[in-house]
């Protein structure tokens, strides 16, 4: 699975170098997603293995960069219903932030989950912080629905998440 600039794959053990330099020990690309800083080589080996495990049932993938190789972020999508699709988390490594490739992913999933899947609408979460992805969001034509109040469970603090839809139609 390719964009322009990407490739979408699942994950290889070699990655983890990689995810750990580009995006897993990156404080701010946690930050708005649900899981902990990956602080040691030793701990991104165990995280990669764990990672290929969960790929295995879970429509999630790698994203690597055509131009250098490397794993630069991850993004999937899962099934809410028939023909209703929503992304399960897209992120990128801090370096690669800013070059369109957020944009590119979420264009691919869109495409994907209406050509491939036959869906009819799909959903995309932010929270309400995130203003890069909430940008995202509405300049790939999402329409904002609602929001949630929500409790993060890496430290207990509430956030705002911001729902939007866009039909595939």
């Amino acid at each position: 699975m390719e964009t322009k600039d990407l490739i979408l794959r699942k994950a290889e053990f070699d990655d983890w170098k990689a995810m750990y330099r580009n995006v897993w020990s990156h404080p701010e690309t946690a930050r708005y997603m649900m899981w902990r800083v990956t602080e040691t080589e030793e701990a991104a080996q165990e995280r990669i293995r764990r990672t290929i495990e969960f790929q295995k049932a879970h429509d999630t993938f790698f994203v690597c960069e055509k131009k250098s190789g490397q794993s630069i972020g991850f993004a999937g999508w899962e099934e809410l219903a028939p023909h209703s699709f929503r992304e399960t988390g897209i992120a990128l490594g801090p370096e690669y932030v800013g070059r369109g490739y957020g944009k590119q992913i979420v264009n691919f999933l869109l495409e994907y989950c209406r050509d491939s899947l036959g869906g009819r609408e799909f959903y995309y979460y932010a929270r309400a912080k995130n203003t890069a992805s909430n940008a995202l969001a509405l300049s790939c034509g999402f329409v904002y629905q609602r929001s949630e109040q929500r409790i993060d469970d890496r430290n207990g603090e509430a956030y705002e998440l911001r729902i939007y839809r866009k039909e595939l139609q």
